[in-house]
């Protein structure tokens, strides 16, 4: 049995080590990694925490990280998925809109499921889980409990959450399918994380991802009552071993949504 717990605090402790970079004077020394992303020392060093933290709470699961695997996947029915510093630009920015995200991921033949995902935003100290055994939950400053999606009424405006950092043409033409919106403009996984708490209806994603920067936001949004699905509106699944991109995707507090996304590709 995996302590959940601990893992939840160990999402909240390599947050601590995020924000000690953050909050340093002066600019925030930047490498350029090979597929032109980002790379800060508290990317390294929030990584460390979690690697050595995972290690001791489940040995025997390997770790998938954007910042360096330990162990390998590929014969194993679970392995942890690891994003130490989602939103690395917008951490360089010091707008506060970046996460902690560390997901469970269940083998499905070749492809993989989250069942318990935990998202930790530092800068804000708030802190969202859940899974298929754990219930969605926010703890932070301005209170703890669970939570659930709030779909807007039918007639109401639409809140659609987008990118504080990129947005294009499908995004827009999104929008104008959906109909009366109100835009909710948010960086990394916080953008699920407000679908899952309530506080927004949709968030599509047209823009390139990979399986770290959503998984265990997907899986709180799952356990509050929503959906994450692919471009055929099929609930996404992921491959964290080959292709770890992602095909385009919709978190929805509703079904009633899908078919809008499914013609606006």
């Amino acid at each position: 049995m995996i302590d959940f717990d601990a893992v939840t605090r160990l999402a909240q402790e390599a947050g601590l080590a995020i924000m000690e970079v953050y909050e340093r004077s002066g600019d925030i020394n930047v490498e350029i990694k090979g597929d032109e992303s980002p790379l800060t020392e508290a990317d390294l060093a929030a990584n460390d925490v979690i690697s050595k933290g995972l290690t001791s709470i489940a040995p025997d699961i390997p770790i998938v990280s954007e910042e360096g695997n330990v162990g390998d996947p590929r014969d194993t029915p679970y392995c942890w998925l690891v994003d130490p510093l989602d939103g690395t630009k917008e951490f360089i920015k010091r707008n506060g809109m970046f996460t902690v995200n560390i997901a469970l991921m269940r083998r499905k033949g070749t492809r993989w499921d989250p069942v318990f995902g935990v998202v930790h935003a530092p800068a804000t100290n708030t802190t969202w889980r859940g899974g298929t055994t754990v219930p969605a939950e926010r703890t932070g400053p301005d209170g703890d409990g669970m939570i659930l999606v709030k779909p807007s009424p039918d007639g109401s405006k639409v809140r659609l959450v987008a990118s504080g950092s990129h947005r294009g043409v499908k995004d827009e033409d999104f929008a104008a399918a959906v109909g009366d919106h109100v835009l909710i403009r948010m960086g990394s996984s916080l953008k699920a994380c407000i679908v899952a708490e309530g506080g927004a209806d949709l968030y599509p994603r047209f823009g390139p991802t990979s399986c770290w920067d959503i998984a265990a936001a997907h899986s709180v949004v799952a356990a509050a009552g929503g959906s994450v699905v692919g471009p055929e509106g099929k609930k996404l699944d992921y491959d964290v071993i080959d292709e770890v991109l992602n095909p385009f995707f919709l978190v929805t507090s509703d079904v009633r949504w899908i078919d809008i996304w499914m013609h606006a590709q």
